[in-house]
C-alpha cells in the first residue's frame, strides 16, 4: 500500500507532484567515524517534491532537527571566501542602516561566529542563536555571546521577556533547515524591533533549477525557496520585503529584506524585478518543476562516464572537500572507493571520518601532494575559485581539476 500523500510545510495542500528524486540516502552531514564503519546506517527517501498550491519546493521530514543539528559538522569559518563575503555585510549594513553600540544584532544559526565576529569588532552588540551545542562553544571562545536553542516562536517570546530584541535579525543560510517554516518565520516577527530590519540569504530556487544544482538537496535542506513564495510566506506572519539582493553565494542565492507590515519605508523596485524574473523563467507554473527530475538523470550518467572512463585509462581521481552537497552527489550516483578513492578537507572536524554512505575517508589536503592524482573533482563547486588556488600545485604533476556541476566539466 502507498503511504498518504505528505502535506505542505507551509499550506498544508497534499504533495503529489514530484521535483527530484534522488533515491535513498543518509543524513548529509553524519559522517562517520572509523569505528562506526560497520554499524548499520539510516538511509532515507530523497525525494522532492513542489506545492501544487504554493509552489514551495521541498522533503518530507524523516529525521528531527534534533537529531540534525545537535551535534554538526560544518564550521563556517573554514572557507575564507565565505568570511569575505560576511565582513562585506557587515560593512554594508552599517552603512546602509546605521547600526552602533545601542543596537542589537541577533543571528539565527549564529555557526561559530563567523559573521558575528565582524559587528562586535565595530561595538555593536551582538546574540548568537544556535543549536548546535559544539559550534556554539567555538563562538563563546571568541566572545561571541550565543544561546544553544532552536529558533521559533517559543524561542522569541521566551528571548524577548529576558529583554532580547532585534533592531537587526539575520540568518543565512538557515531558512531552508527549518522544518516548520511557518513557527520560525512568526518567531521573527516577535523578536524583532518595531523599526528593525531583518536579511535573509538562501541558495535561490532558480539558479538551483538553471544550474542543476540538485546536489543542494538533502535532507538537512527541508525548503528550496524562490522570492515568489518566501514573499508569500513572510506577508502571512505580518513581515514585508522591501527590498531583495541576487548574490553569487552557493551557486546562486538570494538577499531578502523584511520589516513589519506596517512600517512605511518604500520597497524596492528590486523587489518588482524579482518577481517578474522568477515568472519570465515560470516559476508559476507547475509544469516547469516537472521538468527539472530529467536534467538530474543525466547529469549522474556524465559523471558516471567521467569515472569510469578514467578508470579504464588507469587515472587515478580523488576528491576535494566533504561538504553535504558532495555526499548527495556521490550517493546518488552510487561512487564508491572504487571510484574516487578518497576526498580532502580543511577543517579537522571532518578528518579522519568517513563520508556518510560511500564510505569515502576524509583526509587532510596535503593527501593530494602526496598521491598526486590525475585529477581532483572539486565536490564544493561554489568555491571552486578558492579551492584551485589554495591547490594550484597539482599542475607540477599534471593533474587536473573536475567539477561535477552544472555538468561534468575539467577546469584548465
Amino acid at each position: 500500500m502507498e503511504p498518504a500523500p505528505a502535506l505542505c510545510r507551509f499550506c498544508q495542500s497534499e504533495l503529489t507532484v514530484s521535483f527530484a528524486d534522488l533515491g535513498m540516502s543518509p543524513l548529509s552531514n553524519s559522517y562517520v567515524p572509523a569505528e562506526r564503519l560497520r554499524n548499520m546506517e539510516p538511509f532515507y527517501p530523497l525525494h522532492a517534491y513542489v506545492c501544487d498550491d504554493c509552489k514551495l519546493v521541498q522533503l518530507e521530514e524523516f529525521e528531527s532537527p534534533e537529531a540534525i543539528f545537535s551535534d554538526y559538522a560544518y564550521f563556517s569559518s573554514y572557507s575564507e571566501s565565505w568570511l569575505t563575503h560576511c565582513k562585506a555585510y557587515v560593512e554594508m549594513m552599517l552603512g546602509r542602516f546605521g547600526y552602533g553600540g545601542n543596537s542589537k544584532v541577533i543571528e539565527i544559526a549564529s555557526n561559530d561566529g563567523y559573521l558575528l565576529q565582524y559587528f562586535a569588532e565595530h561595538n555593536v552588540p551582538v546574540l548568537g542563536i544556535e543549536p548546535a551545542a559544539n559550534v556554539a562553544e567555538v563562538a563563546r571562545a571568541k566572545g561571541i555571546p550565543s544561546e544553544v536553542l532552536f529558533f521559533g516562536v517559543q524561542t522569541a517570546k521566551d528571548l524577548v521577556a529576558r529583554g532580547h530584541r532585534a533592531d537587526l535579525l539575520l540568518g543565512n543560510n538557515v531558512l531552508a533547515h527549518v522544518p516548520d517554516i511557518n513557527d520560525f518565520v512568526a518567531g521573527m516577527q516577535i523578536i524583532l524591533q518595531p523599526h528593525g530590519e531583518i536579511t535573509m540569504e538562501f541558495p535561490h530556487l532558480l539558479r538551483l533549477m538553471q544550474n542543476n544544482q540538485f546536489d543542494t538537496i538533502y535532507h538537512e535542506h527541508f525548503s528550496y525557496l524562490s522570492f515568489l513564495t518566501v514573499e508569500n510566506i513572510f506577508a502571512k506572519h505580518g513581515l514585508k520585503l522591501f527590498d531583495v539582493e541576487e548574490l553569487s553565494t552557493h551557486g546562486g542565492s538570494l538577499r531578502i529584506f523584511a520589516c513589519h507590515e506596517g512600517d512605511e519605508r518604500p520597497i524596492s523596485i528590486r523587489v518588482s524585478a524579482m518577481r517578474k524574473q522568477e515568472r519570465d523563467h515560470g516559476l508559476h507554473d507547475i509544469a516547469t518543476y516537472q521538468r527539472f527530475g530529467e536534467q538530474v538523470k543525466a547529469t549522474k550518467r556524465k559523471l558516471l562516464e567521467f569515472l569510469l572512463t578514467a578508470k579504464r585509462e588507469g587515472k587515478s581521481v580523488v576528491g576535494y572537500g566533504a561538504p553535504a552537497k558532495g555526499n548527495t552527489l556521490l550517493n546518488f550516483c552510487g561512487v564508491r572507493t572504487d571510484l574516487l578513492e578518497f576526498t580532502v578537507d580543511r577543517s579537522p572536524h571532518k578528518q579522519g571520518r568517513f563520508l556518510p554512505g560511500t564510505h569515502i575517508p576524509i583526509l587532510p589536503p596535503e593527501a593530494i601532494v602526496n598521491r598526486q592524482p590525475d585529477y581532483v573533482l572539486i565536490l564544493p563547486w561554489n568555491i571552486r575559485d578558492e579551492v584551485m588556488q589554495q591547490m594550484s600545485g597539482i599542475h607540477a604533476w599534471g593533474g587536473q581539476f573536475v567539477v561535477p556541476i552544472p555538468e561534468v566539466k575539467i577546469c584548465a
